[in-house]
């Protein structure tokens, strides 16, 4: 599929799935949840929140944008100060955590080291008085299912970081729960077994159907396993969407720049024809074609595309929407060039491109070429 013809396909995605999403029924639900721990400032505001039985929902955002704080409050390990949590239509605000039937997977795996590995994942079904052959056959199943049958009689301090969240995730769900809950489990790994732990955590979820709800800070972890993410900013879910929307058609400013690459270019709105607009960037190049998005003229705006949905071309080839810049520099990421480009009164613009693609052929530092933008991948922003 060539480049130019992805965004519909994405979108139509993005649509069945939010369409098949709608179509399941309601497994929790947060309604006007708050939370504060001083009285006054709000970590979680006013959340509204819908999650769907069997789905894998992650809950995106950087570090104390209350992202954790919603998925402790699930758990049981935090209240909330205002508002409602529901399980199954079961109001959960003062029922104790080992009274949710819900799984749940630490960053730190919080194995005792002191049991067996068969010990740590019987030790849920041991509080909840299931004993004999029953826990014996659970224990098995659960081990199993996480490819570590072999390993029953280890402790976790022979196991390797991988092998450790396995079972951390195997106790998570020896005892069939509704529900499993997951803190940035996979936060402690190196890059290439947190990949690999991604593909098999996302073909469990598939193979069991349990809902699954995920917290990370790592938006390409976020985009790999979800059906759904929903991406958390200063105590507020910014969007909620399928991961394909989420990328290709982000609802504000910081959704814009925390998921995946974005360049931004900051100009004023010169004119509109309808829906459309054309942008004036300080420089003096225009952006034309562009969706206004509700912005008015004269307004300053921001303008973003991806790396990936930009092209260079020969100064002699430039397009109505093009203009010249400055090759500040090419960084080789093996499958692709980055390539950095200066424009006057702007940040540094980047181009993502293939390594066979044409513009690459004689492209140096300090080169001047054209910045061709197609404005149907553009976004503008108040």
């Amino acid at each position: 599929m060539k480049q130019e013809n992805i965004a519909p396909h994405l979108a139509s995605s993005a649509e069945d799935i939010a369409s098949h999403t709608a179509a399941q029924d309601t497994l929790v639900q947060f309604s006007g949840v708050k939370k504060t721990y001083d009285g006054e400032n709000l970590v979680v505001k006013n959340l509204n929140l819908d999650i769907q039985r069997g789905e894998f929902l992650t809950l995106l955002g950087p570090s104390g944008s209350g992202k954790t704080t919603c998925l402790m409050m699930l758990a049981g390990f935090e209240f909330p100060t205002g508002g409602e949590i529901r399980l199954d239509g079961q109001l959960l605000n003062k029922v104790p955590p080992h009274k949710r039937n819900i799984g749940m997977v630490f960053q730190n795996y919080a194995l005792f080291p002191h049991m067996t590995v068969a010990q740590n994942v019987a030790y849920p079904l041991r509080v909840r008085n299931i004993n004999g052959s029953e826990r014996v056959d659970k224990v098995k199943r659960a081990l199993d299912m996480v490819q570590m049958g072999k390993f029953g009689d280890r402790y976790p301090a022979q196991l390797s970081g991988g092998q450790q969240q396995r079972i951390a995730l195997a106790r998570a769900l020896v005892f069939d729960p509704k529900l499993v809950l997951m803190d940035e489990p996979l936060g402690a790994l190196d890059k290439q077994l947190r990949e690999h732990m991604q593909l098999e955590l996302k073909a469990l979820h598939k193979r069991l159907g349990v809902t699954f709800v995920y917290v990370t800070h790592d938006q390409s972890e976020a985009l790999t396993m979800s059906d759904r993410v929903a991406v958390f900013d200063q105590g507020i879910i910014q969007q909620l969407a399928v991961v394909d929307r989420l990328y290709e058609y982000p609802e504000n400013l910081f959704v814009a720049g925390f998921i995946g690459d974005n360049n931004r270019f900051h100009g004023v709105l010169s004119a509109t024809d309808g829906a459309n607009g054309t942008v004036r960037l300080p420089h003096g190049g225009l952006l034309s074609g562009v969706n206004a998005n509700q912005a008015s003229v004269n307004q300053q705006v921001v303008a973003c595309i991806r790396p990936e949905r930009i092209h260079l071309l020969p100064l002699a080839s430039a397009t109505a929407n093009a203009f010249p810049v400055n090759v500040s520099s090419l960084i080789y990421f093996g499958d692709h060039v980055r390539v950095r480009c200066a424009i006057p009164q702007q940040e540094d613009c980047f181009v993502k491109l293939s390594l066979n693609d044409p513009a690459l052929m004689g492209l140096n530092e300090g080169t001047v070429v054209a910045l061709d933008i197609d404005p149907k991948h553009l976004r503008i922003f108040i």
